[in-house]
């Protein structure tokens, strides 16, 4: 089975995800780094580069890749479901999951994070949290549209196993 993590950036879907793989002994696939390694840029040289409307659709290619697994858990990126049909896309091909958060929370692990987020670039404090909120807001139709919605702030594996298998 491919279990497809979904959610806002910052959520914990690439950290999670490979836990998650761990415990099931599933290969794990980041589709942001996938198309850093199709593309030889990181994710923010792309955006630059070449503009969001080229990083989406290589983000929509790569998921189309994901077929090629007959099982793996894949972390999405936070704006992937929104695009193109690739919410029904994955709904159809595996299991999704929403890891569900308080704006407050991820603008806390936003604002620490060590990743360069270019969706966020510049931003911090109050002003992080409104862009937060308001993307979340666009965003959350496509979320909640996943198999299982689950709070971000305390997912464990076995949570995410026993909502997916039905153990």
């Amino acid at each position: 089975m491919r279990i497809y993590l979904i959610g806002f950036m910052g959520c914990g879907k690439s950290s999670f995800g490979k836990r998650l793989a761990r415990k099931l002994d599933y290969p794990f696939l980041d589709l942001d780094e996938a198309v850093e390694v199709r593309s030889g840029l990181t994710v923010p040289e792309v955006f630059s580069k070449q503009g969001e409307a080229s990083f989406r659709q290589m983000e929509k290619e790569e998921l189309q890749r994901t077929l090629e697994m007959p099982e793996g858990i894949i972390a999405t990126g936070g704006g992937t479901p929104c695009f193109f049909d690739n919410m029904d896309f994955m709904n159809a091909a595996g299991k999704t999951v929403y890891l569900k958060m308080s704006p407050l929370s991820l603008a806390h692990r936003l604002e620490y994070a060590r990743r360069e987020r270019p969706m966020v670039s510049g931003y911090k404090g109050e002003e992080l949290l409104e862009l937060i909120k308001s993307k979340l807001e666009e965003r959350e139709t496509y979320y909640l549209q996943a198999h299982c919605i689950i709070k971000g702030e305390t997912v464990k594996p076995d949570q995410v196993i026993s909502l997916v298998f039905g153990q």
